[in-house]
């Protein structure tokens, strides 16, 4: 699979998946909460609405590096994306991203506490399976014939 295959499947399964988990470093551990992600793969980034008195914009203001964990366990479909992450206020994307999501925790996208947490990915791994019921096949029939299962597609891929 060519490499511009692979980075399209990147932006299909995480627009697709949707929901992740946000890894930032805190000192010397590492830290995930799940975050609603809205995807503008022609801007390169990954966007989250969160509070300014969080504590994960204090630090991804200390470390920007950060890992976004997509998981769909029932399609067996899987994104670790890694990139830099920055903390911003535009009042007009934050209209923009409104959502269901945002719902749960403000009021209204005027709310003057919401800011952007934009996530600029440098590197992404996907594996892509056939789905639960075919994998368990998959595996036994590999565990029987003492041979490795095809689980479907895996890559590595630089953004």
């Amino acid at each position: 699979m060519a490499h511009t295959d692979d980075t399209t499947k990147v932006w299909d399964l995480i627009d697709k998946i949707g929901f992740c988990m946000l890894a930032t470093e805190t000192g010397n551990d590492i830290r995930a909460r799940p975050m609603a992600a809205y995807v503008e793969r022609m801007e390169n980034s990954v966007y989250f609405l969160t509070d300014a008195d969080s504590h994960k914009d204090d630090e991804v203001e200390a470390h920007p590096n950060v890992c976004l964990a997509f998981a769909d366990t029932k399609g067996q479909k899987y994104v670790s994306l890694s990139g830099t992450a920055t903390v911003e206020n535009d009042r007009e994307k934050i209209k923009e991203l409104w959502g269901t999501p945002a719902k749960a925790w403000w009021d209204s996208p005027d709310d003057p506490k919401i800011r952007i947490l934009r996530v600029t990915p440098s590197f992404a791994e996907y594996w892509d399976s056939p789905g639960t019921v075919i994998s368990y096949i998959k595996m036994a029939a590999a565990a029987v014939s003492n041979t490795k299962p095809d689980m479907g597609e895996n890559a590595k891929v630089n953004l």
